[in-house]
């Protein structure tokens, strides 16, 4: 389902869109070492490759353990790099710990065109517990023995924490030949007579989030931790602050990279965890090297008085055409937007967009889809300007009535009001079609900061239309601007200039007395609009730089080749001889001003 979540950003942008709909259409991570290679010495099928086996104490049975029994038993091993590595991805494992602590994407680069990595030495997972004589025991402490092989197309890495012969623990990783999840499972031997049952044995999963893209505020914006809960209910933590909670009956848990992601699967949903997301930068700046720090702690119940938790752990691209082939609806981690939003960017655009590039390059396929969008909503832009072009008709006599009625204002609402019904001229008519059309720009609004197939793609002098533009950089930092110059949101800001000045004309001169200086909010808007897009998806900017030159060619062709503005002055006359109509709302408020007119006089005798 979806998630009904928005932040300030996303506030901000929708008021912005209201705000000029409404006008517009009424008044008018560190390098992983190079030098080590992925090991082509796989053993054959079903054989084992390679087994480094901890030394056991030399008797039967551990009642309790503590820090010194485990050391003697594993003994002072260096610690070991394992690498395995399937079409898609490159792993690393190490002994301490036995840790999965790299992760490199292969045919991605980072914002500095290096390799790109999700995980390397910024991750740990690890299993806490105690014993029954108060022994806090922490796999992240101990090195563990490991056996690696191959069973058919799936490459199998165990590592093992030794105890005693009678006791371990035990990680289980599972590759396949390609694709980005991998099976880890954990599994117990021999613990259920030295673990202090009264205490949880917990698995804490904790990931310091690599910087991916060139702003860091932009990137941050779509980086959070997410979880589904419940059944199919996602929340999740706030990207702006750190924030922490905890939920039962968890399915999953994604670490948000904004593109990239890492997602622990369940096997079976578990209570009582705790997430934690805490921001790891204050200000922009080119040397933060991440984002955020994510932590999860979650406990794992006994199966027979021993561990054993089969989970799916998702590490690659927050690409929904991907998430969609995996079970467990993990394509909830990417936030679609809330209600009918979301819904459009699922079954519409997502799907849309994701044909067009596979025939087009991704900047035509934003120009492509942005005239498709003109084209499916220009019945709405002709309901407009035949609104506007009746307004326009009865101009001179609203500007007569608002000067002889200055100083009565219910008495020039009421004449207003019949002028509108006698002339069949609706102001609202100008509000509806700009209402139609909010859910689909607040989609696409939405749909660009997430759509992965933008990410490094480059149009025209836009390097990757996933992130903004520059055409020149500043030797400072304008407040709610940056440090840069973007062209495409100047562009996208002239444009609309030159729509609402062009659509501006009836409107402004018929406002009342007492309304806002339209022509302030004329030049206002383009001047907000070039502000908040400056580090916004330069895909974004556009496809709004696109559609009002396109909205702007739809309204010229309407007005010189499809409507005849002497026809509808004439049809207004002709409306105004005959007896006035009232429907049912316009009676309703023609009672409601004749109610507020008496009132008024009986307060004047008063």
């Amino acid at each position: 389902m979806e998630e009904n979540k928005i932040d300030v950003y996303q506030i901000i942008g929708f008021l912005l869109h209201i705000a000029a709909f409404f006008w517009w259409f009424n008044v008018t991570v560190p390098e992983l070492e190079k030098s080590v290679q992925t090991e082509n010495n796989l053993p054959e099928n079903n054989k084992s490759s390679e087994i480094v086996v901890s030394d056991f104490k030399d008797i039967s049975e551990i009642s309790d353990i503590s820090d010194n029994t485990i050391i003697n038993s594993i003994g002072s091993k260096n610690n070991q790099d394992i690498i395995i590595e399937n079409n898609d991805v490159i792993f690393k494992f190490n002994t301490k710990g036995g840790l999965l602590n790299g992760v490199k994407l292969k045919g991605y680069s980072n914002h500095k065109g290096e390799d790109l990595f999700i995980v390397n030495n910024n991750q740990k997972t690890n299993l806490n517990f105690q014993t029954k004589n108060g022994f806090d025991l922490n796999t992240l402490d101990y090195n563990f023995s490991y056996e690696k092989f191959e069973n058919g197309k799936v490459k199998t890495v165990i590592m093992k924490l030794v105890i005693s012969e009678y006791q371990s623990i035990s990680f289980e990783y599972k590759i396949p030949e390609s694709g980005y999840m991998i099976d880890f499972n954990i599994s117990s031997k021999g613990l259920s007579s030295i673990l202090n049952k009264d205490e949880n044995i917990t698995l804490n999963w904790s990931l310091d989030a690599f910087r991916q893209a060139k702003s860091v505020d932009y990137e941050n914006r779509y980086s959070q931790l997410l979880y589904q809960y419940d059944g199919d209910d996602t929340n999740y933590l706030s990207s702006y602050s750190d924030s922490d909670d905890s939920e039962d009956s968890v399915n999953w848990i994604s670490y948000g990279q904004h593109f990239f992601n890492s997602i622990l699967v369940f096997e079976n949903p578990i209570d009582n965890v705790e997430f934690s997301s805490k921001k790891l930068f204050d200000d922009e700046g080119k040397d933060v090297v991440y984002t955020k720090n994510y932590s999860s702690i979650i406990p794992l119940s006994l199966s027979n008085n021993e561990v054993s938790k089969n989970m799916k752990w998702y590490i690659g691209p927050n690409d929904y055409d991907i998430l969609k082939n995996y079970d467990d609806k993990i394509y909830d981690s990417i936030y679609f937007g809330w209600g009918i939003f979301g819904m459009i960017n699922r079954f519409i655009y997502f799907p849309f967009f994701g044909f067009l590039v596979k025939y087009f390059s991704a900047g035509i396929a934003v120009i492509l889809m942005t005239i498709v969008t003109r084209i499916v909503m220009s019945p709405v832009t002709y309901k407009t300007y035949v609104s506007q072009a009746r307004m326009k008709v009865i101009k001179p006599e609203i500007t007569e009535l608002n000067e002889k009625f200055k100083n009565d204002a219910v008495k020039r609402q009421q004449e207003t009001m019949k002028l509108y019904n006698k002339a069949g001229a609706n102001p609202l008519l100008g509000c509806v079609p700009a209402l139609l059309q909010l859910p689909v720009f607040y989609a696409l609004f939405c749909f660009f900061p997430i759509a992965f197939q933008l990410r490094g793609k480059s149009f025209l002098w836009a390097d990757d239309l996933s992130s903004y533009d520059t055409i020149a950089e500043l030797p400072f930092s304008i407040p709610f601007y940056g440090d840069h110059i973007s062209l495409l949101p100047i562009l996208a800001s002239i444009a609309i200039f030159f729509y609402t000045k062009m659509s501006s004309g009836a409107q402004m001169q018929t406002s009342q007395p007492g309304m806002p200086n339209m022509k302030i909010i004329m030049y206002l808007m383009p001047v907000m609009m070039l502000f908040f897009f400056n580090n916004y998806a330069s895909a974004f900017s556009l496809y709004y730089f696109i559609s009002n030159i396109l909205t702007i060619l739809i309204m010229i062709s309407i007005k010189y080749f499809i409507i005849d503005e002497d026809k509808i002055r004439l049809q207004v006359q002709e409306n105004k001889k005959k007896p006035s109509k009232q429907n049912r709302f316009q009676r309703k408020m023609q009672e409601m001003m004749e109610e507020a007119e008496r009132q008024r006089k009986l307060q004047g005798k008063k």
